[in-house]
């Protein structure tokens, strides 16, 4: 099944194997080498890792949307923020009396808050099988609600990215009130532990890293299954020409639909995976700055081509850690900077580039020569 998915995809056969190789190698040098040794990866730059992952997995649901679609997507950011906020909400339930206040039911800022019980959304948040089915649900109700409205209406093109961009803009304004009930400015924290464990473990932060890795396979090769499929092939059709495909005779929302949706429910995973290896989610999450500079990793690495996403992905944020560590005001101006060289001198993103010079230094074919009586003799 998985031969057939990378028949003619290169590119993924070589990112699932490096992705194999490298964590094995992250695994066995934090678990078997000593601290002082030259080749051990501490577990600080193992959850940097497991961080970078996430980002990866949400490039690609990005792609999937943009790059195969044809939808510049500004809420994704949204659909990652609600993942966390779902996970975070059953991390927060976790904590139970060993919060500041010591209340074995509320969360620390509701009793700072003077409430009185749980609100009614809180329910069942303690119970990890509850918290991941609405990890996938919230962000696929969201954006099958959102979708059919803007599909059916036949909302395209910029005016629907302004649209996907006001809704993570009053999310984003609706989860700084306090009377939301999500920790307002200050978010969720202080986690203690996941299922059971201590988050504080450098085996549970093992094994983060590792779930991350997976999500980021497994979500890679269902977006592949799809763009291989009948659905993928159709949306690359509505992409090119919307109109045509319609005049055809197919319902080109139900097919927007779905795959928005999947791609929110993506983005959602790759939220939850975040937050227990970050240890906060807060409103700036939902932040529209954050959906635009993810846009911006699939169109440095290179859309339409998924693992170009996760390029792109591990690039920007590599260089994000790096300049936001040595030149934090300047980083926002490189950002900005790499965008406009990449659009300007590579229009294709970082894949599309390297295909291009591939292709210029390809060797002419040898032209048959004619050869003389005194030659053949």
């Amino acid at each position: 099944m998985i031969r057939k998915l990378l028949l003619n995809d290169r590119g993924g056969k070589v990112f699932l194997l490096l992705l194999l190789v490298i964590s094995v190698y992250v695994v066995l040098s934090n678990l078997l080498l000593t601290p002082d040794s030259l080749f051990h990866v501490p577990t600080y730059t193992v959850t940097l890792l497991g961080k970078y992952l996430t980002y990866a997995l949400l490039a690609v649901a990005v792609d999937l949307v943009w790059g195969y679609l044809g939808i510049l997507s500004l809420g994704h950011g949204a659909f990652f923020a609600l993942g966390g906020y779902a996970m975070g909400m059953y991390l927060m339930r976790q904590i139970g009396d060993r919060g500041v206040y010591g209340n074995p039911v509320l969360p620390d800022f509701m009793v700072f808050l003077n409430w009185q019980e749980l609100p009614w959304f809180w329910y069942g948040f303690d119970q990890f099988w509850f918290a991941a089915l609405m990890i996938l649900l919230v962000p696929g109700l969201l954006a099958f609600v959102f979708g059919l409205l803007a599909f059916r209406s036949r909302v395209t093109g910029v005016y629907l990215s302004i649209i996907t961009q006001a809704m993570t803009y009053a999310l984003l304004l609706a989860f700084f009130r306090n009377e939301m009930g999500f920790g307002g400015n200050n978010g969720l924290t202080d986690f203690k532990e996941i299922l059971g464990f201590s988050l504080q473990s450098d085996n549970v932060r093992i094994g983060l890293f590792i779930s991350s890795a997976v999500a980021l396979a497994l979500g890679y090769l269902s977006c592949r299954y799809i763009v291989n499929s009948k659905l993928g092939r159709v949306s690359v059709a509505i992409r090119d020409s919307e109109d045509r495909v319609r005049f055809m005779g197919y319902r080109v929302d139900y097919f927007k639909l779905w795959v928005f949706t999947f791609s929110a429910v993506l983005a959602g995973i790759a939220g939850a995976l975040y937050v227990p290896q970050v240890g906060i989610i807060n409103p700036s999450e939902f932040s529209p700055i954050n959906s635009i500079e993810i846009v911006i990793w699939v169109a440095v690495g290179g859309r339409a081509t998924l693992f170009g996403a996760i390029l792109g992905a591990l690039v920007v944020n590599y260089a994000k850690t790096y300049f936001t560590g040595a030149f934090p005001e300047v980083w926002l101006f490189a950002l900005g900077g790499l965008f406009i060289l990449v659009t300007i001198f590579a229009p294709q993103g970082i894949i599309g580039f390297f295909k291009r010079k591939k292709k210029s230094h390809k060797p002419e074919e040898n032209k048959p020569t004619l050869h003389t009586a005194e030659e053949a003799s």
